[in-house]
């Protein structure tokens, strides 16, 4: 049902935003309503309040659900033209150009339902951003990087072992808020942009391998510590990489030192050398699956620290050994990452507000990006936890999200 009380104000100016974001005219969009091109600048600039039967109209003409339009607070336009603008300079065909648009205005509708969920909840985005790093042209960026992938571990606690939840670390420690998308066209990694009101927000290509989107989400998170990059959108091409300037090479350099540190590569080599008296293609192996990288990232990490001569991951693809084949070898792979498209603190919240009676099944729906029936799947699994009784069963144990455990007040 389409809320009376709507502003017409924001009402336009969500449909203008829809309508820009589309790529279509106020001529069009006047014809498709059936209305005078007046009547419809009308509606945008919210002299005249649109009737639910045109808003229901604009909403299948722009490619938006109803509920996207009819808000109440304020339309966010921060992320899309700025990341639209960057996506028409880059040169790709028009089907991939299209695709790209198509995922910027999904990241766009994410953002803002994580916003609006945040609202029904009554919770704040709880970030906790790390100060701007700014490049120091005396030093070289990829040191630099080194040194400020130490320090953000060291602020996140995680010391100088493994992160396999990168996710869910990036999301809780820092209030990155990261989704993935299945739309992004094979050729781009990810996207970032933040704004003061979303916050910075990340689109990860769903269809690459896990240790590919661990290394994207890390790209991303560097665009966002640099102080030249953090209000500046940017788009992950791995077809068009460019000239590799200091920003660049910073990002890179700061997605392998977060997931590999240096101390602990240097004292897993220097451990197998000791105990083996070598270091063979299984042991590098067994080194990528604990740090959960590909096989490439694993290589270049340990020729960059001196570990192992330069060259040894092209003498490797020369040889013919493949990462498929490499997997095979002793150790097997750490557990599988979170491939939602939404991140789990977005699910908890959707799920809280179902419970709680403030959005139905389609809303759920809506928010989770699935069908009703998997919606209420997700919901039954997010509120049940496995336990073992006393006599060695599995319980389901129902959790009721809004119980206070603090018992009355005294």
């Amino acid at each position: 049902m389409i809320p009376s009380e709507i502003d017409p104000r924001v009402l336009g100016r969500r449909i203008t935003e829809a309508r820009k974001a589309r790529g279509t005219t106020q001529e069009e969009a006047a014809g498709w309503l059936g209305c005078s091109r007046p009547t419809y600048i009308a509606i945008e600039k919210g002299d005249r309040a649109a009737r639910p039967d045109e808003i229901i109209k604009l909403a299948a003409f722009l490619g938006r659900k109803v509920n996207e339009l009819v808000r109440p607070d304020e339309p966010i336009t921060d992320l899309q033209p700025h990341l639209h603008a960057l996506a028409d300079r880059m040169k790709g065909r028009d089907v991939v150009q299209r695709a790209l648009n198509a995922a910027i205005d999904e990241l766009q509708g994410l953002a803002e339902d994580y916003r609006e969920l945040e609202r029904l909840m009554l919770v704040g985005s709880r970030p906790c951003y790390p100060p701007e790093v700014f490049l120091n042209i005396r030093i070289d960026p990829v040191a630099q990087a080194e040194v400020v992938a130490e320090q953000e571990r060291k602020r996140l606690g995680l010391g100088d072992q493994p992160v396999i939840a990168l996710r869910k670390t990036l999301e809780e420690g820092v209030g990155l808020r990261i989704f993935y998308s299945g739309v992004l066209p094979s050729n781009i990694a990810g996207m970032y942009a933040y704004s003061a009101d979303l916050g910075a927000c990340l689109l990860i290509n769903r269809n690459h391998p896990p240790e590919r989107r661990r290394v994207s989400m890390l790209h991303q998170y560097g665009h966002f510590l640099l102080g030249s990059d953090r209000y500046q959108p940017s788009i992950e091409d791995l077809a068009n990489p460019g000239r590799k300037a200091g920003g660049v090479r910073f990002t890179e350099a700061f997605a392998l030192g977060f997931l590999m540190p240096a101390s602990s590569v240097r004292q897993r080599f220097q451990k197998t050398v000791a105990d083996t008296g070598d270091f063979q293609v299984a042991d590098l192996c067994r080194m990528k699956n604990a740090f959960f990288v590909s096989l490439e990232a694993m290589t270049l990490r340990v020729e960059n620290l001196g570990l192992v001569p330069k060259g040894t991951w092209e003498h490797l693809k020369q040889s013919g050994l493949v990462p498929s084949k490499a997997d095979a070898m002793p150790e097997p792979p750490p557990p599988p990452i979170d491939d939602s498209i939404v991140p789990e603190r977005y699910r908890l919240l959707a799920v809280k507000a179902y419970q709680r009676g403030e959005i139905g099944d389609a809303d759920l729906a809506h928010y989770l990006r699935c069908d009703v029936v998997t919606a209420r799947e997700e919901a039954d699994r997010v509120r049940t936890s496995r336990e073992v009784g006393p006599a060695g069963e599995e319980l389901a144990v129902r959790m009721d999200f809004p119980r206070s455990l603090l018992g009355e007040p005294r």
